[in-house]
């Protein structure tokens, strides 16, 4: 076992470097012939006139020979001119996060800079957090990055790399398994010391940058055409030294490493256990917590807080995490930063823009939510919005219902309003005929142009998120967005061309649904554009006055300009799934209306409906019993057996 005695770690962390530092040379040989070759027209063209003046290279084909040569050089030297302007002034992609001054975590950069004293490399030039189960150095000493920069402190070098922390870490690790976990990243700061590999680094990050150029909004036709070019010669040294990049990274990594083996080792291999049981349960965050409430318009303000109680309640179900929770009587990595609720808030509105598109800053739109008003203020409003959004479709399919008779299996009626017994009289009602699906949606179509003349008496129309609104004197909410008939004719219903649906209703109305969310998700994403390129005009335009005053403003938030999100959470959902979601959030409806069920907060399952202050575990199959077979017994009985009335209506928003 070489790391024991330390003779191993030694042949090993020298064996990396120096394959680190071989594959950057080749990296700059690349650099090299490219520059070799731009001036070798040139070196021609000195090369005929050298033998023209001392009469070698005489007479009217050598003239003829010279002026060609000399031309060429010339336009090989501008092009290569601006090759290597655009490449050395193209700003780097920078992984959005949130910058971490020396003051606001005093000793967490003390922590740093002894990890750093007892590896013998530089310590980080500065701290930045981001919303992420990861950690990494990142090369900020581009000029671009240097304005946008918290610096460290006094005495850090201005070549280093910023070490970023994945937020994620500080909340659920201790001070122990964060040291141990943050040796390696940290060890890396000597080998990114070294001229050649940062000179390579530099040249790699420049390509990488000039091929983004062409896609810079607000160029005109000439300086894109040029930008184009630029590109792909880009594109062709980027290609050519992609391989040796890639090996002097890994190089790079395994020096770091095995320069670590000699701090807190056997307190790794446990951190090792906590980055991945730390992930799992971030990912759960996100995707069933998180993301319900940034769709609602709220955004957590406590995500880190969050992943704590997460992994707890992870650890209380999953035998395999057994015991990790009694760690949390150590001192947490949290508690080196000195406002630990300030820096949450800030991550937990990083990771809803780069996860879901949200703005920059909070808004009325845009409200942070704390965890105890989570089920009332996103949990129960979820759940009412989408009960109304699917009596809106049913609305629209008023003439569906009118042909099936208003009857459902088991002689029971349809009920005017926004009850639950409507809903399940629709998806377990056989069409009298088969309907066209072109007719159903165009019918659909038709009658969600006027959300108003379709509403039943007392049930007020959704507010649709990213569509307008009209208020009306009596408090009833309507939309002023429409259904178009393509988007509902082109949503996929998830059924083969050659099976037969087994449940009509249920897809014609997955169709409906689909289609509606689908305008709201355009109209939500075309908003958000709007914003970015606002926010986008109004920096620029900051940046030159900042420029003119030579004052730098102050920045939160680094990262690359474009569209957000960058990391969506889920892929689109299928028209059943929806329509499951749809039925479900009225099912909760009714049964806190009726039943005296409450809305919760599952920490690994998202919202909850508690019955008797147990979650009820067990709606999901009925649900989907009634939505692919038309099978409303299975909830009929769920209903029966909870007391909750479906006839009665539901408060929707």
């Amino acid at each position: 076992m070489y790391g024991v005695s330390g003779t191993g770690s030694v042949v090993g962390e020298e064996w990396g470097a120096r394959a680190a530092r071989s594959r950057a040379l080749a990296v700059l040989r690349v650099r090299g012939r490219a520059l070799g070759l731009a001036v070798l027209p040139a070196a021609v063209a000195v090369v005929l006139y050298a033998g023209g003046a001392t009469g070698h290279f005489t007479g009217s084909g050598w003239d003829t020979a010279r002026w060609v040569v000399t031309v060429l050089a010339v336009l090989v030297l501008l092009a290569g001119t601006a090759v290597a302007l655009v490449v050395a002034r193209a700003r780097p992609a920078a992984t959005p996060t949130v910058e971490l001054s020396e003051t606001a975590a005093p000793d967490l950069y003390r922590l740093v800079r002894d990890l750093a004293d007892r590896l013998d490399v530089p310590a980080p030039a500065a701290i930045a957090l981001t919303p992420d189960c990861d950690s990494w150095l990142e090369d900020r000493t581009h000029r671009a990055h240097r304005a946008l920069r918290t610096p460290g402190g006094e005495g850090e070098g201005e070549g280093a790399p910023v070490l970023v922390i994945g937020s994620p870490f500080l909340w659920w690790m201790r001070v122990g398994e964060l040291r141990a976990v943050l040796a390696p990243v940290v060890a890396g700061t000597g080998p990114a010391a070294h001229p050649d590999i940062a000179a390579a680094r530099r040249f790699v990050r420049g390509l990488d940058a000039a091929v983004a150029v062409p896609e810079t909004p607000g160029l005109d036709p000439f300086r894109r055409l040029g930008a184009g070019a630029v590109g792909q010669v880009a594109r062709v040294l980027l290609r050519a030294c992609r391989g040796h990049a890639a090996e002097m990274e890994r190089g790079v990594a395994a020096a770091g490493s095995e320069r670590a083996q000699a701090v807190d080792y056997g307190v790794r291999i446990v951190a090792q256990e906590q980055v991945g049981l730390a992930y799992a349960g971030w990912d759960r965050l996100l995707t069933r917590v998180a993301l319900p409430a940034w769709r609602m318009g709220r955004w957590p303000a406590k995500l880190d807080a969050g992943v704590v109680s997460a992994l707890t309640e992870l650890s209380r179900r999953d035998r395999l995490a057994d015991g990790f929770s009694s760690r949390l009587g150590e001192r947490p990595a949290c508690d080196l930063l000195e406002e630990p609720g300030a820096v949450d808030e800030a991550t937990s509105l990083l990771a809803a823009r780069l996860f879901h598109g949200g703005p920059a800053e909070p808004g009325p739109d845009w409200s942070p939510v704390e965890w105890s008003q989570y089920p009332e203020e996103v949990v129960d409003r979820k759940w009412r919005t989408d009960a109304a959004r699917l009596h809106q479709v049913l609305d629209g399919l008023g003439l569906a219902d009118s042909a099936a008779g208003g009857g459902g299996r088991g002689g029971e009626g349809v009920a005017d309003g926004p009850t639950l017994t409507r809903v399940i009289a629709h998806l377990s009602t056989e069409p009298a005929k088969p309907a066209d699906a072109a007719d159903v949606t165009a019918d659909v179509a038709a009658d969600v142009d006027d959300a108003d003349a379709a509403a039943v008496p007392g049930d007020r129309p959704l507010p649709v998120e990213g569509a307008d609104a009209r208020s009306h004197d009596d408090g009833r909410v309507t939309l002023t967005d429409e259904v178009d008939i393509e988007d509902v004719t082109d949503v996929d219903l998830d059924i083969e061309d050659d099976e037969e649906a087994v449940n009509p209703a249920a897809e014609a109305l997955a169709g409906a649904l689909s289609a509606l969310l689908a305008r709201e998700e355009a109209a939500r994403e075309a908003r958000v554009a709007a914003t970015a390129l606002t926010a986008e005009a109004a920096a620029r335009s900051a940046e030159r006055n900042d420029r003119h005053s030579g004052t730098t403003p102050p920045v939160v938030v680094s990262g690359p300009d474009g569209p957000l999100p960058l990391f969506p959470l889920q892929p689109p959902r299928s028209g059943r799934d929806l329509l499951a979601d749809h039925v479900t959030a009225m099912v909760c409806c009714a049964a806190v209306d009726t039943a005296e069920a409450t809305p919760g907060l599952d920490w690994l399952d998202g919202p909850a409906l508690l019955v008797g202050g147990e979650r009820a575990a067990d709606l999901g199959p009925r649900v989907l019993a009634l939505v692919e077979d038309g099978d409303p017994e299975p909830l009929r009985a769920w209903l029966a057996r909870t007391g909750v009335r479906p006839e009665k209506p539901v408060r929707l928003v």
